[in-house]
Protein backbone atom coordinates (compact mmCIF):
# COMPACT_ATOMS: atom_id res chain seq x y z
CA UNK A 1 0.00 0.00 0.00
CA UNK A 2 1.17 3.16 -0.60
CA UNK A 3 1.82 6.34 1.81
CA UNK A 4 -1.67 7.42 0.50
CA UNK A 5 -4.70 5.40 -0.55
CA UNK A 6 -7.57 6.59 -1.78
CA UNK A 7 -10.31 4.45 -3.01
CA UNK A 8 -14.09 4.61 -3.21
CA UNK A 9 -17.05 3.31 -1.27
CA UNK A 10 -20.90 4.04 -0.55
CA UNK A 11 -21.95 5.60 2.74
CA UNK A 12 -25.20 4.83 4.57
CA UNK A 13 -26.85 7.56 2.49
CA UNK A 14 -25.95 6.01 -0.64
CA UNK A 15 -23.67 8.68 -1.69
CA UNK A 16 -20.02 7.96 -3.46
CA UNK A 17 -17.81 8.72 -0.38
CA UNK A 18 -14.16 8.41 -1.04
CA UNK A 19 -11.49 6.42 1.79
CA UNK A 20 -8.29 8.01 2.70
CA UNK A 21 -5.30 7.09 4.71
CA UNK A 22 -2.32 9.42 4.73
CA UNK A 23 0.72 9.76 7.20
CA UNK A 24 0.96 13.12 8.72
CA UNK A 25 3.90 12.26 11.23
CA UNK A 26 5.88 10.08 12.16
CA UNK A 27 7.91 10.83 15.72
CA UNK A 28 9.52 9.77 19.03
CA UNK A 29 7.09 10.48 21.65
CA UNK A 30 9.07 8.63 24.42
CA UNK A 31 12.03 6.90 24.95
CA UNK A 32 14.36 5.27 27.58
CA UNK A 33 17.27 3.29 27.94
CA UNK A 34 18.45 2.09 31.39
CA UNK A 35 21.44 -0.09 32.45
CA UNK A 36 21.51 -0.10 35.81
CA UNK A 37 24.31 -3.43 36.36
CA UNK A 38 26.84 -1.94 34.17
CA UNK A 39 29.93 -1.99 33.91
CA UNK A 40 29.79 -5.28 36.31
CA UNK A 41 27.29 -7.00 33.33
CA UNK A 42 30.20 -6.93 30.79
CA UNK A 43 31.58 -9.39 32.87
CA UNK A 44 29.21 -12.02 32.89
CA UNK A 45 29.01 -14.37 29.62
CA UNK A 46 26.47 -13.34 27.70
CA UNK A 47 23.62 -15.32 27.44
CA UNK A 48 20.70 -12.90 28.17
CA UNK A 49 16.51 -13.85 28.76
CA UNK A 50 14.87 -11.53 26.52
CA UNK A 51 11.70 -9.96 27.38
CA UNK A 52 9.43 -8.01 24.92
CA UNK A 53 6.14 -6.38 25.56
CA UNK A 54 4.30 -4.18 22.71
CA UNK A 55 1.48 -2.73 23.56
CA UNK A 56 -0.75 -0.07 20.53
CA UNK A 57 -2.87 2.76 21.62
CA UNK A 58 -5.08 5.48 19.52
CA UNK A 59 -7.37 8.42 20.01
CA UNK A 60 -8.71 10.78 17.67
CA UNK A 61 -7.18 14.27 17.80
CA UNK A 62 -9.54 15.83 15.27
CA UNK A 63 -12.29 14.85 12.19
CA UNK A 64 -10.47 12.16 10.19
CA UNK A 65 -7.52 12.33 12.29
CA UNK A 66 -5.66 10.24 15.13
CA UNK A 67 -2.54 9.90 16.89
CA UNK A 68 -1.41 5.78 17.06
CA UNK A 69 1.08 4.91 19.49
CA UNK A 70 3.36 1.90 19.42
CA UNK A 71 5.27 0.69 22.99
CA UNK A 72 7.79 -1.79 22.47
CA UNK A 73 9.42 -2.72 26.50
CA UNK A 74 12.70 -4.91 25.90
CA UNK A 75 14.69 -5.93 29.03
CA UNK A 76 17.70 -8.36 29.13
CA UNK A 77 18.50 -9.85 32.01
CA UNK A 78 21.37 -12.48 32.89
CA UNK A 79 20.13 -14.26 35.89
CA UNK A 80 18.32 -11.66 38.02
CA UNK A 81 20.31 -8.65 37.01
CA UNK A 82 19.42 -6.69 34.46
CA UNK A 83 21.66 -5.91 31.66
CA UNK A 84 19.31 -3.33 29.69
CA UNK A 85 15.84 -2.41 29.85
CA UNK A 86 14.68 -0.51 27.11
CA UNK A 87 11.62 1.66 26.25
CA UNK A 88 10.08 3.50 23.06
CA UNK A 89 6.74 5.06 22.23
CA UNK A 90 7.15 5.90 18.30
CA UNK A 91 3.65 7.67 17.47
CA UNK A 92 2.46 8.28 14.12
CA UNK A 93 -0.31 11.23 13.18
CA UNK A 94 -3.10 9.32 10.27
CA UNK A 95 -5.28 10.77 8.10
CA UNK A 96 -8.17 8.26 7.86
CA UNK A 97 -11.80 8.85 6.25
CA UNK A 98 -14.71 7.21 4.80
CA UNK A 99 -14.07 3.71 6.47
CA UNK A 100 -16.64 2.19 8.45
CA UNK A 101 -16.17 1.80 12.38
CA UNK A 102 -14.84 -1.83 12.08
CA UNK A 103 -12.80 -0.98 9.41
CA UNK A 104 -11.46 2.25 11.35
CA UNK A 105 -10.64 0.39 14.45
CA UNK A 106 -8.56 -2.69 12.59
CA UNK A 107 -6.66 0.06 9.92
CA UNK A 108 -5.65 2.03 14.17
CA UNK A 109 -4.85 -1.43 15.51
CA UNK A 110 -3.20 -3.06 13.07
CA UNK A 111 -2.04 -1.24 9.76
CA UNK A 112 -0.69 1.57 11.46
CA UNK A 113 1.20 0.14 14.16
CA UNK A 114 2.82 -1.93 11.33
CA UNK A 115 3.91 1.39 9.45
CA UNK A 116 5.42 2.41 13.13
CA UNK A 117 7.17 -0.74 13.83
CA UNK A 118 10.02 -0.64 11.27
CA UNK A 119 10.92 2.55 13.82
CA UNK A 120 10.78 1.03 16.92
CA UNK A 121 13.15 -1.80 15.57
CA UNK A 122 15.40 1.21 14.31
CA UNK A 123 15.22 2.70 17.62
CA UNK A 124 15.28 -0.07 19.96
CA UNK A 125 18.66 -1.89 17.61
CA UNK A 126 20.72 2.11 18.28
CA UNK A 127 19.77 2.49 21.55
CA UNK A 128 21.13 -0.69 22.26
CA UNK A 129 23.93 -0.92 19.92
CA UNK A 130 25.07 2.73 21.56
CA UNK A 131 24.58 1.02 25.51
CA UNK A 132 27.56 -1.13 24.43
CA UNK A 133 26.23 -4.36 23.88
CA UNK A 134 25.87 -6.98 21.24
CA UNK A 135 22.90 -5.85 18.18
CA UNK A 136 19.17 -6.47 18.97
CA UNK A 137 17.43 -6.91 16.12
CA UNK A 138 13.23 -7.70 16.75
CA UNK A 139 11.86 -9.98 14.95
CA UNK A 140 8.75 -9.05 12.71
CA UNK A 141 5.58 -8.79 14.43
CA UNK A 142 1.97 -9.98 12.62
CA UNK A 143 -0.10 -6.52 14.34
CA UNK A 144 -3.03 -8.43 12.00
CA UNK A 145 -2.49 -11.45 14.47
CA UNK A 146 -2.55 -9.87 17.71
CA UNK A 147 -5.05 -7.40 16.73
CA UNK A 148 -7.73 -10.21 15.78
CA UNK A 149 -6.71 -12.05 19.50
CA UNK A 150 -7.60 -8.52 21.10
CA UNK A 151 -11.23 -8.52 19.21
CA UNK A 152 -11.39 -12.30 20.30
CA UNK A 153 -11.14 -11.69 23.39
CA UNK A 154 -12.71 -8.55 23.74
CA UNK A 155 -15.71 -10.55 22.37
CA UNK A 156 -15.21 -13.05 24.53
CA UNK A 157 -14.93 -10.93 27.76
CA UNK A 158 -18.43 -9.12 26.41
CA UNK A 159 -20.18 -12.75 26.25
CA UNK A 160 -19.32 -13.28 29.71
CA UNK A 161 -20.61 -9.84 31.64
CA UNK A 162 -23.54 -11.02 33.93
CA UNK A 163 -26.74 -9.50 32.38
CA UNK A 164 -28.48 -7.16 34.43
CA UNK A 165 -31.92 -9.09 35.28
CA UNK A 166 -35.00 -7.58 33.59
CA UNK A 167 -37.61 -5.23 35.15
CA UNK A 168 -40.84 -6.81 35.07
Amino acid sequence: MTEEQKSKAVDATGEEQKQEFAIQKIYIKDMSFETPNTPDIFSEKWEPNISLEINTAGKGIGPDTHEVVLTATLSAKIGEKTAYLVETQQAGIFTIRGLNEEELSHALGSYCPNILFPYVRETVSELVAKGGFPPMLLSPVNFDALYAQHMQSMQQKNNKEPQPDPVH
